[in-house]
């Protein structure tokens, strides 16, 4: 079990100032606002528990007797000032430390922000390589002047009178089972334990401020459009060291001029000339990388799929890409020269195939010309 005192890196004689310096300065260094580091979460959990402890005296002098397991507001074992904490104790034993309701006695709340989404626009290339880049968002986020407690610097957050510092109160009922015992939040601290005697001028007690916010993110390679990137803990702060929400950002991948996605593979049309579908060609298209040289073979018909593997998109989360499809969309030329007219004519004539005859006037000019 961590040392509460070497958590926050004082002496076990320091005083309550020195304290909530020692916690003011590590809350700004791992809070997930500063540090999105999962190590400096856990770690900023546990110098909070610290702190909870050794700033109130009944509690930190428990601690010091017993340890942290009789450090909660409960009391130590055998140390029972009223029914209800004999109701307690006796729910802790048989039900794990849950009244009505299954939430844990003696355990002040600390509401959780709320989640915020945010849009992010790339391109295909940069869905298809991965990109890092930044988000400004506008949400609360920890107040800087008193660290987040909500208190006025140089002052501290007192214990709630109504409810003890418990972040509840019970009521007794008499009914024919006997007496009956509730719990709900406490109506002063809304179920915090604690209150403010002097807020901070700057979030007025609140502990954060409405402020934009930077956060790197990472887009993974092959991310679709309409997809949703989750970061725990690194959305709006919590009011008064509450935990932080969720950020998400929703990703919209930019319509690429002439290709189209269809999962892994990309999708592309690829004019050719008749003249090149019949003898073969070489033509140019685009891919993710740039343009590229592409083979038409010869008698290539309309519509004719062309593959080239692997040139597609990332699968995302996985390894290997899709495909490339070029589909050959074959050019008729119209409005012929009567040159082009004779020599697509004599075409069909070598082959045997039968064409709509041409205008007369039109074929005699044509022949004339060869005479």
């Amino acid at each position: 079990m961590p040392d509460l005192y070497a958590l926050l890196g004082v002496p076990r004689d320091a005083g309550d100032e020195e304290i909530r310096r020692a916690y003011r300065r590590l809350a700004r260094e791992l809070h997930p606002d500063a540090n999105p580091d999962p190590a400096a979460a856990e770690r900023f959990k546990e110098v909070t528990r610290a702190y909870e402890v050794l700033r109130d005296p009944e509690r930190r002098r428990r601690y010091d007797v017993f340890g942290e397991e009789d450090a909660g507001p409960g009391g130590a074992a055998g140390d029972f000032g009223s029914f209800g904490d004999v109701f307690e104790a006796f729910f802790s034993s048989a039900f794990g430390g849950a009244g009505f309701g299954g939430a844990p006695f003696g355990s002040p709340t600390r509401t959780r922000a709320a989640d915020v989404q945010v849009r992010l626009e790339v391109d295909l290339a940069e869905a298809a390589t991965g990109v890092r880049t930044q988000v400004t968002v506008e949400m609360p986020r920890v107040c800087a002047r008193c660290g987040g407690d909500g208190c006025e610097p140089g002052t501290s957050p007192a214990r709630c009178a109504t409810c003890g510092g418990r972040g509840e109160v019970r009521q007794v009922r008499r009914s024919i089972l006997g007496q009956l015992v509730t719990s709900v939040g406490c109506p002063t601290c809304h179920g915090e334990g604690t209150v403010i005697p002097d807020p901070c001028r700057d979030c007025r007690g609140e502990g954060r401020t409405v402020g934009e916010v930077s956060l790197e993110i990472d887009v993974p390679p092959g991310i679709d459009d309409g997809q949703r990137l989750r970061y725990a803990g690194r959305g709006p702060a919590g009011r008064r060291g509450g935990p932080a929400g969720d950020l998400y950002v929703e990703v919209r991948v930019r319509p690429h001029p002439t290709l189209r996605r269809d999962g892994p593979d990309l999708h592309t049309r690829v004019p050719v000339a008749v003249t090149q579908a019949i003898l073969g060609a070489e033509v140019t298209v685009d891919t993710l990388e740039g343009p590229e040289a592409v083979r038409v073979p010869p008698g290539t018909q309309p519509g004719t799929l062309l593959r080239l593997r692997g040139r597609g998109m990332p699968v995302l989360h996985g390894r290997g890409r899709g495909d490339l499809v070029l589909e050959v969309d074959v050019q008729v030329p119209s409005g012929l020269r009567p040159e082009e007219a004779e020599l697509v004519a004599r075409l069909a004539e070598l082959r045997g195939e039968t064409v709509q005859p041409p205008d007369r006037g039109l074929l005699g000019r044509v022949r004339g010309a060869f005479r």
